[in-house]
């Protein structure tokens, strides 16, 4: 019996996290007015920002991965060294 090591690619998610990014930069940039007053407002409002940061770049992220992925292209994979 043999296995096979191909790995399912990860195109429709792909896709839709891409579209999805799209998404969350074409609404920031055409509500930046609304969006600079609201962050500008102190308070709490500091934290916004940061939260829309993280969004982001979690959404970038996985986009990204997930893109590398979808063409066949992986991260080397480091063998495990005894003593370390």
């Amino acid at each position: 019996m043999s296995q096979d090591k191909t790995k399912k690619r990860p195109v429709v998610k792909t896709l839709l996290i891409g579209m999805i990014s799209i998404a969350l930069y074409t609404a920031l940039l055409l509500n930046q007015d609304i969006i600079n007053s609201t962050f500008a407002r102190g308070g709490l409002y500091a934290l916004l920002p940061i939260a829309t940061a993280f969004i982001f770049s979690f959404i970038h992220g996985s986009f990204t991965g997930n893109f590398w992925t979808s063409l066949g292209i992986e991260a080397k994979k480091r063998k495990k060294t005894e003593g370390k």
